[in-house]
């Protein structure tokens, strides 16, 4: 305790901040990378006018109350005030599109992943490319944009992600981690930097439009894992700390996005590992041994923090509709007069699955509250269909609902494993679905068809990811390796808990997902009857 205050009064620690897409949230670390105190606030996208979105106040809001929130449990635990911090570094939910103008106005409200409204130029630019540009990529979204022909495009000085644009706010650079940054445009491998012949072939392509900028005028500087980033200005100290007792010139990392941070968080960024974070969307990320053979729409290629490439499969949609049918459970047990713990809740509901039947005893489910790229599905249209036939109880349907989180990334998983025959060495599994013990875990290793390890540290998560990456900046020896210094320095001999696929499951896995391909149409008819 008393090494610990001591670290925080002569601002040792290291602060990691995340976006995610339900709750913000801060890990404060010691010189050993373990988490010594934490804060989070709960925040909500919106649909407005057809477009998922938070407000530049519900940013702003949440960030000064999830830092107020961590400052306060600092000095409930420590009995001394957060005034210093040794290096920091700001993540957040990847893509999406923030543009702004020379005044550095915000253009046009916030456009984040989840919105799945640039299929004509996602489609154009893979074709332009031969290079997948999936919809949430920032330049899908501009693109888009120009094709609706929005006044805003020609007033864009900058554009950026949300990780970018609280950097940008908070220390006046307009950078990018190189991992965020694969998310807004193809990079060259060569020189960790945006590729240029695309970058060309984009210009040509919008020649006519007569705008008054190239594309590498408006898009952020790129930064590799370890490079300084710049310091937290006074500015940025006090739009972090209402309380005004934050001093300003901290160190600050590259901003990275969500992808890169759960790649730190579970030591996931050397050649044939991989990690998968499961939470309200789903990703799993790879690192490639070399390229892909072929174009595959459903494959993302993107980068770890320090520039390896990286086949990312990412789908829209895991947990949000298993909680709101949790969120019902809950519901009909107040209504008996039961208080629900939801921590019991899930840990009952979830376990209770493992006595369904291997294929869920034929239910389907589309958890799709938001449109699925992956399975071609534009709008969220959550689903639940059975036969006459199926055999319908509690387990198989909490079952179904845990399967069909992952169903849409099985589908992508199959096209590296089994088309392009990507080689795992480990896969590590974090995020919410693997809370409840060995539930998640076993089933991402039946769909997968390959073991997969809960560190202890997992649900930590990625503002520890955040943290860390900070953290190598400002200790790193030199010439060290991120992957050495996760390897040596943080991992070392850190446990963790291997599940292999049980083969039963695994094979009722393989039906499931036969039958929740050939259930598509079912899910397209929602999509098209139901408004």
């Amino acid at each position: 305790m008393d090494g610990r205050r001591e670290a925080i009064t002569e601002g040792r620690t290291v602060l990691g901040l995340e976006f995610g897409s339900t709750r913000i949230k801060a890990v404060l670390v010691d010189e050993t990378h373990t988490p010594i105190a934490s804060g989070d606030h709960e925040w909500e996208n919106r649909l407005e006018n057809g477009i998922w979105t938070y407000s530049l106040e519900d940013i702003w809001t949440g960030l000064r109350d999830c830092y107020s929130r961590l400052a306060a449990d600092v000095e409930e635990k420590y009995g001394v005030k957060l005034t210093r911090i040794g290096a920091m570094g700001f993540s957040a939910m990847m893509h999406g599109y923030m543009a702004f103008d020379k005044e550095d106005n915000l253009l046009v409200p916030f456009r984040t992943w989840r919105n799945g409204i640039t299929g004509p130029a996602s489609e154009a630019l893979t074709e332009l490319f031969h290079y997948n540009i999936p919809q949430r990529w920032s330049i899908a979204h501009l693109y888009q944009a120009i094709l609706n022909g929005e006044e805003h495009v020609e007033h864009v000085a900058f554009f950026t992600t949300l990780a970018g644009y609280i950097h940008w706010k908070l220390t006046g650079r307009k950078v990018l981690g190189v991992g965020d940054a694969s998310g807004m445009f193809p990079i060259d491998r060569k020189t960790g930097s945006y590729d240029v012949s695309m970058m060309e072939q984009f210009d040509r392509l919008v020649a006519d439009r007569n705008y008054p900028w190239k594309l590498g005028d408006i898009l952020p500087e790129i930064l590799t894992a370890g490079e300084p980033a710049g310091v937290l200005t006074e500015e940025g100290a006090r739009l972090l700390d209402e309380s005004g007792l934050l001093e300003p010139g901290v160190p600050v990392c590259p901003p990275e996005g969500d992808a890169g941070t759960g790649m730190a968080a579970t030591n996931s960024v050397a050649v044939r590992t991989g990690n998968v974070s499961a939470g309200t969307s789903v990703f799993a990320m790879i690192v490639l041994e070399k390229e892909l053979k072929k174009v595959h729409p459903e494959i993302d290629l993107v980068t770890t923090p320090d520039g390896n490439l990286v086949g990312m499969v990412h789908a829209n949609n895991c947990t949000s509709d298993l909680n709101a049918w949790v969120g019902l459970f809950r519901e009909f047990a107040e209504s008996f007069g039961v208080k629900a713990d939801m921590n019991q809740l899930y840990g009952t509901l979830y376990r209770k699955a493992l006595e369904g039947d291997a294929d869920c005893g034929g239910l389907l489910s589309y958890g799709y509250l938001s449109g699925e790229n992956i399975t071609g599905v534009s709008e969220g249209r959550p689903l639940f269909v059975r036969s006459p036939e199926s055999s319908f109880n509690l387990a198989n349907f909490m079952r179904v609902h845990l399967y069909t989180a992952l169903g849409a990334l099985k589908v992508g998983m199959d096209i590296l494993l089994k088309e392009e025959q990507v080689k795992i060495d480990s896969i590590l599994g974090h995020g919410g679905l693997f809370k409840t013990k060995g539930v998640g875990q076993g089933i991402l290793a039946a769909a997968i068809n390959a073991p997969v390890t809960v560190m202890e540290t997992a649900g930590e998560g990625g503002p520890w990811g955040m943290a860390l990456l900070a953290s190598y900046m400002l200790r790193k020896e030199e010439g060290e390796s991120l992957g050495h210094y996760l390897s040596e320095k943080v991992f070392a001999g850190a446990a963790g808990e291997e599940m292999k696929p049980d083969a039963a499951m695994a094979a009722g896995f393989e039906k499931f997902i036969e039958r929740y391909k050939k259930g598509i149409p079912i899910e397209q008819a929602a999509l098209d009857y139901l408004s």
